[in-house]
């Protein structure tokens, strides 16, 4: 009975809205196909007092405000939560510029130099992924790691933002 509860607080599949005329980059959609990956293969996501999972999720900005288009196995939108972006604009474009610098470091500096701003990019991630959970927390229960792969998506929609 208890697997049955886990296999349904859970993401099966994930789909993301972007825009097409943006073109990413390798290190960008690297870092989108690590997360989505990761994220299918461990997971815990549930809505809040629903057992009609496994879920299939949606992500997309719309109207300045993140959407996470919650559905059931056949695909059928259970439920809309949407948030607003101004809590996470910031450690967004925090996170950006420390990745910018992480990269810039690959080529060029120490293996110490990398390592400190790792760190910082691992620290701001974090930041990221506390906020979007506390946000979340009245409608959709996510542990850790589902916040933290879930954050790395929220960026890579917001790469047309930024770049």
């Amino acid at each position: 009975m208890i697997a049955v509860t886990d296999d349904r607080r859970r993401l099966v599949h994930v789909t993301l809205e972007e825009d097409a005329r943006i073109r990413l980059s390798p290190e960008v959609r690297h870092e989108r196909a690590v997360a989505v990956f990761d994220l299918l293969a461990d997971n815990r996501f549930a809505l809040v007092g629903d057992d009609r999972g496994p879920y299939r999720l949606h992500i997309a900005i719309q109207e300045n405000r993140l959407v996470f288009d919650v559905r059931d196995a056949a695909d059928a939108t259970i439920e809309r939560v949407r948030l607003p972006l101004t809590p996470l604009r910031t450690v967004i474009r925090d996170y950006f510029r420390i990745c910018d610098a992480y990269y810039e470091a690959i080529r060029t500096a120490t293996p110490s130099r990398i390592e400190a701003i790792d760190i910082g990019r691992r620290a701001a991630h974090d930041d990221g992924a506390t906020i979007l959970r506390e946000r979340l927390a009245a409608r959709i229960e996510i542990d850790e790691n589902t916040a933290r792969r879930l954050f790395t998506l929220i960026c890579v929609l917001h790469v047309r933002d930024w770049r």
